[in-house]
């Protein structure tokens, strides 16, 4: 394919106000240097340990990624954010802008927590590497360990960040998969249900060719709507947290077995080994605003 060609649309458009819970389906949102607006705007953080919560260590914070997120009006590129609010899985209702919610948030939990807007400088999470064969080229299996992410992480590479210092997400601005991805996980896993919501990726784009499309996008730009482009960089190695508990989805480690199996790749900013993946992270090169049913075009 060539500059120009049309590779999909955009099937579905997510944002997750806050990170490792529910997110939200929206028909239109801005993209701007950092990502998605108001995409992991708002984290968890343990005060005891300073880390930041995740659904990647399960048994730490069970409840998270049960909790829903949504933003009370659409956040828009350039202006203040407007609140959030949180359904907690107990029934409760917080927005993020009321007295007394790192309160509310730490009875829930069950631990002293603070509702933080950014990072810490050293972002660190604890990540559970279940006991699986092929999941983690360093040989951890059944493991809990500290992983840096965000500005961390390039800066304990050495290399300029992706992100903002004070950014949420993981290693770069913006997430996307294909539906062909998921498709062809379910026909070589059907016992699976591979929804895209284990996934949590910004752009679930419905693309013109079967497998998995998106791994032959890295290194390219793709252009979205009228003026958004993206440039994709690296495959998106998966975790623990596409295999738990979700709402109307059960707890399934079919899921990463069968990506360790079926789509294991290398990345450039790794020494060496394949990683189990499932999407792609890209940068932004031009801001502008997608909507659900936009081309995607090779830029």
């Amino acid at each position: 394919m060539t500059s120009g060609d049309v590779v999909g649309t955009v099937g579905a458009l997510w944002r997750f106000p806050v990170k490792s819970m529910q997110g939200e389906q929206v028909d239109v949102a801005d993209l701007d240097s950092s990502g998605v607006v108001g995409d992991r705007a708002f984290a968890i953080v343990d005060r005891e340990s300073g880390k930041v919560a995740t659904a990647k260590h399960p048994k730490k914070w069970p409840e998270l990624i049960g909790c829903r997120a949504t933003f009370t009006a659409a956040p828009r590129a350039g202006e203040d954010l407007p609140p959030v609010k949180i359904d907690l899985t107990d029934g409760t209702t917080l927005l993020t802008d009321e007295p007394g919610i790192d309160d509310a948030l730490s009875k829930f939990f069950g631990r002293e927590v603070t509702l933080a807007r950014a990072a810490p400088p050293d972002f660190t999470i604890d990540q559970y590497h279940p006991d699986l064969e092929h999941l983690d080229p360093e040989g951890h299996r059944d493991e809990l360990t500290e992983t840096k992410l965000g500005a961390a992480i390039f800066a304990q590479m050495g290399v300029p960040s992706a992100l903002p210092e004070e950014s949420f997400l993981d290693v770069m601005p913006v997430s996307v998969i294909t539906n062909s991805t998921l498709r062809r996980l379910g026909e070589l896993t059907p016992s699976s249900a591979f929804d895209p919501r284990r996934f949590r990726m910004n752009l679930v784009v419905d693309a013109a060719e079967s497998g998995f499309p998106e791994n032959a996008w890295i290194g390219q730009a793709l252009g979205v709507g009228d003026e958004s482009v993206i440039a994709v960089a690296m495959p998106d190695p998966r975790c623990v947290m596409t295999t738990v508990a979700q709402p109307d989805l059960e707890r399934d480690p079919e899921i990463l077995k069968s990506l360790a199996t079926h789509n294991r790749l290398g990345l450039e900013v790794a020494d060496g080994g394949l990683y189990p993946c499932a999407g792609v992270y890209a940068v932004t090169v031009t801001p502008g605003v997608l909507r659900r049913g936009d081309p995607v075009r090779l830029a």
